[in-house]
């Protein structure tokens, strides 16, 4: 319900005056982030509710209709095996980062490509949604390069427009500026690529972990790959990396039987819990990619729900089959190295610091 019900806002400022938190700006503010950068952040296509969110997600939810996700198919299979013949090539001492050699370029290398980002400067990008999420005390020394950067990205485009996301936004721009101001494509590029990429590098990593510490489940999947699609929805019940929901901003005094909640009020969403939860899930602790959905849909809670459910997740998932297919089938012998795994330290997020294997 607080996914869904539009009285828990994304937006802070909705909640009535008087009984407003603190607005995400000033944390930004705190943190010595540039007034003139905050929005890029703040007021991002997630931050949105209503008419103002209907309207920003129009604009991009073509790019990622079931139609032209599956026409990337063969691109994404294409990238996957560049990947896996260059693994060998990253071993010291017999073991790979499976995370940094595969997990995360394939997911910046597809919403890269589809954004429009030249593949030269993806490893940039890299390097600063990394210090995003894992440096926030250098926020402002990252952030403002991004900005720059994806202004001058933005200007490339204009005179030299391809067959991706920031030539349709620039059209749109140009055709109807009502429609999106200048900040607001440069902010739609920056939240596509972020998003696009970190969550679903770190589901391809769990991915991996739970398979290869759940022998019986990995073979039951190597015996028959036609399963991949249903072990995908179950690996992210079961280890999705986005534990819970962006903060909700109560705007009116609700009452849903098991809680009350009062305007002003700050909730997030435990999806984690949501996704284990035994009257859905029966022995929700349990592995299984045989688990079978009794209604329609995803019954699971790791893309959200709601207005906001997330945009690429088709293509997240898509991802996902490929990646885990290709990789499991040409490396019959994948092992962990049996050294103790680290996670980030990371509120609200199951992210893996590294994951070494031998072939």
């Amino acid at each position: 319900m607080v996914l869904s019900d539009p009285r828990f806002a994304n937006n802070p400022a909705t909640v009535p005056h008087g009984k407003a938190p603190a607005l995400q700006a000033d944390a930004m503010r705190k943190l010595g982030l540039a007034e003139e950068l905050i929005p890029y952040l703040a007021e991002t296509i997630l931050d949105a509710d209503g008419g103002e969110h209907t309207r920003l997600r129009r604009l991009v939810t073509p790019a990622f209709s079931v139609r032209r996700v599956t026409a990337l198919r063969p691109r994404i299979e294409q990238l996957t095996d560049d990947l896996l013949d260059a693994l060998p090539s990253h071993a010291v001492g017999g073991t790979t980062d499976l995370l940094e050699h595969f997990a995360y370029p394939l997911p910046i290398n597809v919403i890269g490509e589809l954004v429009g980002v030249p593949a030269a400067d993806l490893p940039a990008w890299l390097r600063w949604t990394h210090d995003l999420s894992f440096d926030q005390q250098a926020l402002g020394k990252t952030l403002g390069p991004l900005v720059d950067y994806t202004h001058h990205l933005v200007r490339r485009r204009r005179t030299d427009p391809g067959d991706d996301v920031i030539s349709d936004l620039i059209r749109i721009r140009d055709s109807d500026g009502d429609r999106l101001s200048d900040r607001e494509l440069v902010t739609m590029t920056l939240s596509l690529v972020i998003a696009g990429h970190d969550t679903t590098a770190n589901f391809i990593a769990n991915s991996v972990w739970a398979l290869l510490t759940h022998p019986d489940q990995l073979a039951l999947l190597r015996s028959d790959p036609t399963l991949m699609p249903q072990a995908v929805q179950e690996l992210l019940r079961w280890c999705g990396p986005v534990l819970v929901s962006r903060m909700r901003y109560v705007t009116d005094d609700v009452d849903v039987g098991w809680a009350q909640f009062q305007a002003g009020d700050a909730v997030t969403a435990a999806l984690s819990g949501a996704n284990h939860d035994p009257r859905t899930f029966p022995e929700p602790q349990k592995l299984d990619i045989t688990r079978q959905n009794a209604g329609r849909g995803e019954a699971h809670l790791s893309f959200g729900a709601g207005p906001h459910y997330c945009l690429g997740a088709a293509l997240a998932r898509q991802e996902a089959e490929t990646a885990l297919s290709r990789l499991l089938a040409r490396f019959p012998g994948l092992t962990l190295t049996g050294r103790q795994l680290q996670w980030h330290a990371v509120s609200g997020m199951r992210k893996l610091v590294q994951l070494p294997v031998r072939w």
